[in-house]
């Protein structure tokens, strides 16, 4: 998996997703290390403004906004800056063909991220991949890309690029199982009950992360940490039977390798997203870096808990959806992307999200997760019955 690159001293990147908080921090890893890295394109959904600034500051070749009105408004302004803006869906997977580019961060969330996601590993760049629902909605697609194209793949979730760190050197024969940590949470240690009248402003306030609004409810309700297990299982050829997960809310150790003979193996740094990022761009090196020192002192204690599946279902249904496998996970994550967004707009209740999802899941007919298009179409069927489910409530089983 070591990135192979025309120039090892400089890399040339593509950063899709950079208005988000992991490409706002990737960004902020490029400035740190400006020697290190030329900036030759940007992307975004429709935050022009945003884009515009990063565009000012690192002056790459192109940009790319997803929402075309957003693009036509801001293409003079761009061009002013001597940046080409590319405009339309379409243009992100091109950006990510770029043959100026040989690294591309990959940080749309949701499924919208997952054809340029794809394409830039069909197309042999090294792959920062921290848009997890790629791997989730079309893991043996993308992990059959990877192979053909021989893409160097390193992931950004800081879970799995602290489990990528702890295999380094593992016979695999040894593996017993790997374990990813969650913070808990908002709501760690809250009754099913105490949930029931949740607000979104009460589940976006996230006691150790800073992060997009989608993901803060995923790791609200848990579903972000049954993602990751998906994501885990693809990136590392494993079962689900291997990953575990544990409570952590201090989110200093970042996941845990057991070999066969009992010891274990834990990455741990500070809760800090600019971390994982550095050491997915700077693979196989090392470098100094920003973000501050561990004081396991100050720290002082350390502690874990099982997850409580009674009050957080949705990472039992995640677990559901990777043993049963092929288009299921595409389905599991397509709904929760309409049930968070439901919960956001004020049009459902945060105890309604694993229940829209196991509906829909408990309505699908799973077949083989064989190309893109068949992955694409079972996500649009389980966003219409979704919908269908939030527009008659009664739908929706409690």
């Amino acid at each position: 998996m070591a990135p192979a690159h025309n120039d090892s001293s400089v890399k040339n990147i593509a950063v899709l997703g950079s208005t988000g908080s992991i490409g706002r921090s990737t960004l902020a890893v490029v400035a740190a290390h400006p020697r290190r890295f030329r900036v030759k394109a940007l992307a975004a959904r429709q935050d022009a403004g945003t884009l515009y600034r990063q565009a000012e500051q690192h002056r790459p070749l192109v940009v790319a906004l997803a929402d075309e009105e957003a693009a036509a408004r801001w293409q003079s302004r761009f061009n002013d800056l001597g940046v080409q803006c590319w405009a339309g869906p379409e243009a992100l997977t091109a950006i990510a063909r770029m043959d100026q580019v040989d690294t591309v961060v990959a940080a749309i969330s949701g499924s919208a991220g997952l054809p340029a996601a794809l394409a830039a590993v069909e197309a042999g760049k090294t792959g920062a991949l921290a848009n997890k629902e790629a791997l989730v909605a079309a893991g043996p697609v993308f992990m059959e890309a990877v192979r053909r194209s021989g893409a160097p793949l390193l992931p950004v979730d800081s879970e799995h690029n602290a489990l990528f760190q702890c295999l380094q050197g593992i016979d695999r024969r040894h593996l017993r199982r790997v374990v990813l940590t969650a913070s808990g949470g908002p709501f760690f240690g809250r009754r099913r009950e105490e949930l029931r009248h949740v607000t979104p402003d009460q589940a976006l306030r996230h006691p150790t992360w800073s992060m997009g609004a989608k993901i803060t409810i995923d790791s609200a309700t848990l579903m972000n940490k049954g993602l990751e297990v998906i994501e885990a299982m693809h990136l590392f050829d494993l079962s689900p039977e291997q990953i575990d997960v544990l409570i952590h809310p201090e989110s200093i150790v970042h996941s845990l390798v057991e070999t066969v003979d009992g010891g274990i193996l834990a990455h741990m740094a500070e809760p800090d997203m600019r971390h994982a990022i550095q050491y997915s761009l700077s693979y196989p090196e090392r470098w100094t870096s920003p973000v501050p020192r561990l004081d396991l002192a100050g720290v002082g204690s350390l502690n874990f808990a099982l997850p409580d599946h009674e009050t957080f279902p949705a990472l039992g249904l995640a677990y559901d959806a990777a043993r049963a496998g092929g288009t299921m996970p595409a389905v599991l994550n397509a709904a929760n992307e309409v049930a968070v967004e439901a919960f956001l707009g004020g049009k459902a209740g945060f105890l309604d999200i694993p229940r829209i999802v196991e509906a829909v899941m408990a309505a699908h007919r799973v077949g083989p997760a064989a190309d893109l298009d068949g992955i694409l179409a079972a996500d649009r069927w389980a966003r219409e019955y979704a919908d269908q489910l939030l527009s008659a409530q009664e739908g929706v089983p409690r």
